[in-house]
């Protein structure tokens, strides 16, 4: 008679071959593809003892995922794909708010009795108390004066976002203007991290994000989630308005809390109207309002100003999700589908370390293209069984965490490519490109990249700690108190945000007093 205890270890053993046996049949279901790679380096030979340089070539077979489904043409415009990615504007809109000097502006395009017959247009429409005023007047024309091209790059994005903002909105019943308010707190950037630790589209703060129900963790911020941290806005903003009933001092209190708008309140003796009280609100809130009326009417006589959107062809609404069952990195979805991994991280924002996790009552979700989700579940079985086979291979724990200021500066080799990077260090490629001040995917043997990263490579690379020197040749300045790389760079003429990052090898917005920046390249 069999052992009970040895029946049940053989049970398991067939059990376990089994299970491996059905992983290895889903994974080898996967269709793929061969495509014939050609790799070339630039080498030197001599030739009657003189040196020259060759073209060396190799040619090799690769195999590459072919996942298929109902025939979908699918062509998206890589100049609007370039604009979602490497979105740079927050630092400008924010140091446009916390600088702005209201002092009068020459725009002889839009003379003040327009503008004025506008804003009563306007006033008339909207639950806003948009009147005349020079201040307003002031920061509307500097902004058709001096940033066409950000407003232009922001009614691009806007064709992406203000759908799904809008269908909100007007879901909790607010006034649909309330989209521009997300112009104005991080220039639709899913990402954007403000000095002080706010995050997202929305620009939430830990604690306040916590109370209107987005969670934060190791792998997940949904302060980032474009459409739960949309609806957490909407939710703050009402319960504004039924406090203060007055939708500038709703704005105002999104901004710097409702504390300092009550504050406001007293110090001015009792008055409710925010051009009265405004003077008594912190800076960055005194410029705030403006900032978003100024945006509301650039966007609302967008046509007038002769501005036209290049935005996307295929908008929100032309993506999809798919609830996750089993741990999957963004890198793996990439590399499956054969959707740019750019591409991928832009539309889950969310997660952090570019993973995709499953835990017990959270239901996290992948968006995708919508011609790319049914090609996922019409192969998900096996695409599951694959991530969970690499997870599994992979050395642990996953992933090991750095702190960020353990900077590394990695040499670009051959072979290499931004994806294959960020998967070793355990980043994302938008990361990577933010660091480096990088616009395209391309890269070239010897490159030098910053990377902060998240876990060990595998093999040792040949990095070093970057140098903070600033180099002995150009102009250099000292900062100072109350700077900002926005408002350091309106000083030199010419001058960009993302130059200065790259002159100085800085991956953020903070700078210290008596930091000494690079202002021109040489």
């Amino acid at each position: 008679m069999k052992s009970p205890f040895l029946f049940l270890l053989s049970s398991f053993l067939m059990g376990s071959l089994l299970a491996q046996e059905v992983d290895s049949q889903a994974i080898d279901s996967l269709p793929t593809k061969t495509i014939l790679v050609v790799d070339s380096i630039a080498v030197q030979s001599f030739d009657s003892d003189l040196p020259k340089t060759i073209i060396a070539t190799q040619t090799k077979d690769s195999t590459v995922y072919d996942l298929q489904d109902n025939a979908m043409a699918r062509k998206l415009d890589s100049v609007w794909l370039d604009k979602l990615y490497n979105n740079d504007l927050f630092e400008e809109v924010y140091g446009s708010i916390t600088q702005q000097t209201y002092e009068p502006v020459d725009y002889e395009e839009l003379p003040t009795e327009v503008l004025k017959q506008r804003l009563k247009e306007l006033d008339a429409r909207t639950p806003f108390n948009v009147e005349y005023n020079p201040a307003l007047e002031s920061v509307i024309k500097g902004y058709l004066k001096n940033r066409r091209r950000t407003m232009s790059q922001l009614m691009a994005l806007s064709d992406y976002y203000f759908p799904m903002f809008e269908e909100e909105l007007d879901r909790q019943g607010l006034p649909l203007e309330l989209k521009y308010l997300a112009i104005v707190e991080s220039a639709l950037k899913p990402t954007a991290t403000s000095r002080v630790g706010a995050q997202g589209l929305w620009q939430f703060m830990f604690s306040t994000g916590k109370i209107f129900g987005l969670e934060v963790n190791s792998y997940v911020d949904e302060r980032s989630d474009p459409l739960m941290a949309t609806e957490a806005a909407a939710k703050y903003l009402n319960n504004l308005y039924d406090s203060l009933d007055d939708w500038d001092l709703a704005l105002a209190a999104y901004n710097s809390g409702p504390g300092n708008v009550s504050k406001a309140i007293r110090r001015s003796g009792g008055h409710r109207n925010y051009w009265n009280i405004r003077h008594h609100l912190p800076r960055e809130t005194a410029g705030y309002v403006p900032a978003f009326l100024a945006t509301m009417y650039i966007f609302e006589f967008a046509e007038e100003h002769g501005f036209k959107s290049n935005g996307p062809k295929y908008p929100y609404i032309a993506t999809d999700t798919i609830r996750v069952k089993k741990m999957i990195t963004l890198e793996q979805v990439s590399r499956i589908t054969q959707v740019d991994l750019a591409e991928i991280e832009f539309l889950n924002p969310s997660y952090k370390l570019g993973i995709i996790p499953v835990i017990k009552d959270e239901n996290y979700v992948l968006r995708l293209p919508v011609e790319e989700v049914g090609k996922f579940v019409n192969n998900e079985e096996a695409i599951y069984a694959l991530a969970e086979k690499e997870l599994n291979e992979r050395e642990k724990p996953l992933p090991k965490f750095f702190e960020q200021n353990d900077r590394i500066r990695y040499r670009v080799r051959s072979g290499d490519f931004l994806g294959k990077i960020a998967n070793r260090y355990g980043v994302s490629v938008r990361k990577i490109k933010q660091w480096n001040g990088l616009r395209s995917d391309r890269l070239r043997i010897g490159q030098r990249l910053t990377i902060y990263p998240r876990k060990l490579a595998k093999t040792p690379s040949n990095s070093g700690v970057a140098s903070n020197a600033v180099a002995k040749s150009g102009k250099t300045y000292t900062v100072k108190n109350g700077d900002s790389l926005w408002s350091i760079a309106q000083k030199f003429p010419g001058v960009t945000v993302e130059q200065l990052k790259k002159w100085n090898d800085i991956s953020g917005t903070k700078l210290k007093p008596g930091m000494t920046l690079k202002v021109s390249k040489g």
